[in-house]
């Protein structure tokens, strides 16, 4: 090949990936305008996905996937704030709770989906992770896994939380409105910071063979940051839907990929695995209420297996306090984000024998 003809190919490839990004952008903002739930992510994720089928899209390649990744890492460290760690030191006994009750969700949720659907162990895993949905996906990516059953189950979970957590909270006797924190937002040299020691531990991760290198860099140098003060505040939102496009991007295109008679049947397996997963919730929230003097709606917003962003804005709305659901879904978040390239790590992604 010519290096005009290799330029040429190179130029029509990115042409044909920039214009998955747009549709993605398109299904994202059409459903943010009727203010859909998770709708950045739902909505890029469900358009990439009907575009998919109708005519196949090129899968994104690695540099795209990689620049989201890092950002991703820099977001979910961003919630490691001192102020977030000195609540987390609060409720010792709420948050062991919470990390049994993690484990147990994932091998339950795991397990349902491993023998009643007959997937892989690490499918199965990576699907009944509770939050930390770029994490998983990254991990997904490098292990091989299935992303496209592992985006419909996760997104599918997201979506009924978001959905009908307000109501049954409501019906556990706690139904006042509050406002969202002011957000604070860091600066061009801080960001430049974080990307850079975000860069910089990912490739040293990624020489040293770990999992997920990109995104567990990230975090981890964004969390040391923030959590030492050096940095203060969040990403801008801008850049915060720019990721949830990215990922609702790389899972619409994996989620085409499924078959049809095999996406139809995803759906009772995701309420099978939702029904699981909310019912371990509960049975841990209890009395993690109890250990805390928290009412139980406080405690279900903190250990529902949801996404962080949708969770926090959820305790707001609901008026519940926001430093104990904060802090246990900061715990959860940045756990399974700097763990999940561990816990599948000896785990391949082979169909399950049977």
């Amino acid at each position: 090949m010519t290096r005009s003809a290799f330029h040429s190919t190179g130029v029509a490839t990115l042409s044909l990936e920039a214009m998955v990004v747009v549709i993605a952008a398109c299904g994202g903002a059409a459903l943010a305008f009727f203010a859909v739930p998770a709708a950045w992510l739902s909505g890029s994720m469900l358009l990439v996905s009907i575009v998919g089928l109708i005519r196949p899209l090129p899968d994104l390649r690695k540099p795209w996937f990689d620049a989201t990744m890092l950002v991703s890492g820099a977001l979910i460290g961003s919630a490691a704030t001192p102020e977030a760690l000195a609540a987390a030191a609060r409720y010792p006994g709420s948050l062991a709770l919470l990390m049994l009750a993690l484990a147990a969700i994932m091998l339950t949720s795991g397990a349902y989906l491993r023998y009643v659907a007959r997937w892989s162990w690490i499918d199965a895993l990576l699907a009944s992770a509770p939050g930390a949905l770029s994490a998983v996906i990254a991990v997904a990516q490098a292990k091989g896994a299935d992303i496209g059953k592992i985006a419909v189950v996760q997104l599918f979970r997201i979506l009924v939380l978001v959905a009908f957590l307000p109501s049954i909270m409501q019906i556990a006797g706690h139904g006042v409105a509050g406002q969202p924190p002011e957000t604070l937002i860091v600066g061009a040299g801080e960001f430049l910071l974080i990307m850079a020691c975000g860069l910089a531990a990912g490739l040293a991760f990624e020489r040293m063979g770990v999992t997920a290198p990109m995104i567990l860099g990230a975090t981890t140098a964004s969390a040391i940051l923030h959590g030492a003060g050096i940095v203060h505040g969040t990403l801008p939102g801008s850049i915060q839907i720019a990721v949830l496009i990215m990922l609702g991007a790389v899972m619409g295109g994996r989620v085409s990929s499924v078959k049809r008679r095999e996406l139809a049947a995803l759906f009772p397996l995701a309420i099978g695995g939702f029904v699981v997963s909310i019912a371990v919730a509960c049975a841990f929230a209890w009395p993690a209420a109890w250990l805390a003097g928290v009412p139980f709606a406080t405690a279900m917003a903190a250990f529902a297996p949801g996404g962080l962003e949708a969770m926090a804005m959820l305790a707001f709305a609901m008026g519940l306090d926001p430093l104990y659901v904060g802090a246990h879904h900061l715990m959860r978040f940045v756990a399974l984000g700097l763990a999940m390239p561990f816990i599948v790590a000896h785990l391949k992604a082979e169909p399950p024998k049977g």
